[in-house]
């Protein structure tokens, strides 16, 4: 029997075209069951209408099925691919516009930081929902979550709902080593690579080709390149020793190195705000695609390399192959702390998705993870015990709003967010504290 495949937040229409397109590229999977859900119905008419097109043009003939109701696309779901947005594009900018009238510069603003820790608030009531829907009517379901604070989200999925079957996916992994061999001038097939770390923070912790270490001209490329050195991934690179595996915008975040300091905007080319215009695009394509599906227009096919495809057909086939999985640390990763969600190497197969044992991380780099982590602790415990002191606690301890605001300015910003965000937060975190 095809597998069921819930595809949930299905009018994210940009990301789901692309998800199906890889899906539909695998002749195992023709005659899969496609369920989409969303809350908006005519963003789920025109996932709907996307979704038709390119099987089409892909020649395949799954089944479709499209619903306003989430337990009704869920049930009997093998895999469940969350793409969730929680208060979309607008939420987004309130995230950004707030902080930066207390001079707190962001850059993506969806995984750490100030925009992080509020867009995972807003996002918990939505899992815990989505968890106890699974668990009541597709309970052997594998969820595969796209939906950013990718850390912060599979913690909290992890405590509060119980399921056991959540990996979080990213593609910063492949497609830093994509660039990394591009840059050095080596085939990418050709690279052996491991990486470990977490989501948007992992490190490139052995990088060869036909067993030669890679390392030392990448370091030849930063003593020579000036422009390869105004760059903040290639600046943690000089001074922690590895490789970070996500873009400059991203990483400039987690760390108080850089955004708080004007010349270091500048030396580093930071484009803060660089995320919004992201969205604008993103709402765009959106309306693109809409108006191509109502008229019956031409649409890209065009696939993605992302995991989720990969880990489906692996699972449905037995194909063995190896992806970068976000997953609760079980000593999988010795010197970061138990409990929170680390990014690894998970082999899959018919029997599973298992995460590899990494060891001990260098110091340095267990160090700057370890805070990264103790924000998402801090940022999961607000919402589990309903506490809106945590929250504050995880704005005080992350690196970027640390390093841009003193203690009593914190506060008053949580406050500020908390009455921006309204009723998207859960009751006990809706309270103001003051400085």
């Amino acid at each position: 029997m095809s597998p069921k495949i819930t595809f949930v937040g299905a009018g994210s229409v940009v990301f789901t075209q692309g998800l199906l397109a890889d899906l539909f590229a695998y002749p195992e999977l023709d005659g899969v069951h496609i369920s989409l859900h969303d809350i908006d119905p005519e963003r789920l008419a025109t996932a709907l209408g996307a979704a038709r097109r390119i099987a089409a043009v892909r020649g395949v003939k799954p089944v479709f099925t499209a619903s306003l109701d989430r337990r009704e696309a869920l049930t009997g779901a093998d895999f469940v691919v969350n793409i969730v947005q929680i208060g979309m594009g607008a939420a987004t900018r309130t995230d950004f516009e707030v902080p930066a009238r207390y001079g707190v510069r962001q850059t993506i603003g969806d995984t750490l930081g100030i925009g992080g820790i509020f867009r995972a608030l807003r996002t918990f009531p939505f899992l815990a929902e989505l968890g106890r829907d699974i668990a009541e009517v597709c309970p052997e379901a594998w969820l595969l979550n796209y939906t950013n604070p990718m850390a912060m989200n599979v913690q909290y999925l992890s405590e509060a709902t119980g399921l056991t079957r959540v990996v979080g996916l990213c593609h910063s992994v492949y497609w830093t080593v994509h660039g990394l061999a591009a840059l050095v001038g080596v085939p990418f097939e050709e690279v052996t690579y491991v990486a470990a770390g977490v989501n948007h923070q992992a490190w490139v912790l052995r990088l060869e080709h036909g067993g030669t270490d890679l390392y030392p001209r990448l370091r030849e490329l930063a003593a020579s390149d000036e422009q390869l050195r105004r760059r903040v991934r290639f600046d943690m690179f000089r001074r922690l020793g590895y490789y970070p595996t996500e873009t400059s915008e991203h990483s400039a975040e987690y760390v108080p190195w850089y955004l708080g300091h004007p010349s270091e905007v500048e030396r580093l080319r930071l484009p803060i705000g660089a995320y919004l215009e992201i969205v604008a695009e993103n709402e765009a394509e959106y309306e693109r695609t809409r108006l191509a599906v109502a008229a019956d227009g031409p649409l890209p096919v065009e696939g993605t390399e992302e995991y989720a495809p990969q880990i489906v057909h692996s699972l449905v086939t037995g194909t063995p192959r190896t992806v970068y999985g976000n997953v609760v640390n079980r000593g999988l990763i010795e010197n970061l702390p138990s409990g929170g969600t680390v990014e690894v190497p998970c082999l899959v197969d018919g029997t599973g998705v298992r995460p590899t044992r990494i060891g001990a991380l260098p110091p340095q780099l267990a160090a700057v993870n370890r805070t990264y982590l103790s924000v998402n602790d801090l940022v999961v415990r607000a919402a589990l015990e309903d506490d809106p002191r945590h929250l504050r606690h995880a704005a005080m301890i992350d690196p970027a709003t640390a390093a841009a605001l003193p203690v009593e300015r914190i506060f008053e910003l949580c406050d500020d967010l908390v009455r921006a965000h309204g009723d998207r937060l859960q009751p006990g975190l809706r309270v103001t504290l003051g400085s």
